[in-house]
């Protein structure tokens, strides 16, 4: 399968699989097509180690090349405490809890509408209507 054929929403679905099979918390996903001008969609998550941020990092971007997919750039993957990856429509944030807290980026976006995934949720069909 090329890029063409997965837009935003799938690319969103696929990101956030791939972070909940390796256990993802506090996963959100903002729509900030709105308010960017650079990004359709954020996923911010968070991991309970560095070394979980790098295995929900390494998944993502498995998960996507298989579909194509590789990233415009990735920040942060060697420390594992905030992870910045860049797929074009989609910019996934990925924390150490701590790390996470400390910045509170949703509070930059809290106009954006979003969406809450609970941690006890281990695959994700679709997105909320309006997402």
């Amino acid at each position: 399968m090329v890029k063409e054929s997965i837009n935003g929403k799938e690319q969103v679905l696929l990101c956030v699989n791939a972070s909940l099979k390796n256990k993802a918390k506090n996963l959100i996903i903002l729509n900030v097509k709105e308010s960017s001008s650079f990004a359709d969609y954020f996923i911010i998550c968070s991991g309970t180690s560095d070394r979980q941020v790098q295995a929900i990092t390494a998944a993502i971007q498995e998960n996507l090349k298989a579909y194509g997919i590789l990233p415009l750039g990735i920040e942060g993957e060697r420390l594992g405490k905030w992870v910045l990856m860049d797929y074009e429509d989609v910019v996934i944030h990925i924390f150490y809890e701590p790390v996470r807290e400390f910045y509170d980026i949703e509070r930059l976006w809290s106009d954006a509408q979003h969406m809450e995934v609970g941690d006890e949720v281990t695959e994700l069909t679709a997105l909320d209507k309006g997402m």
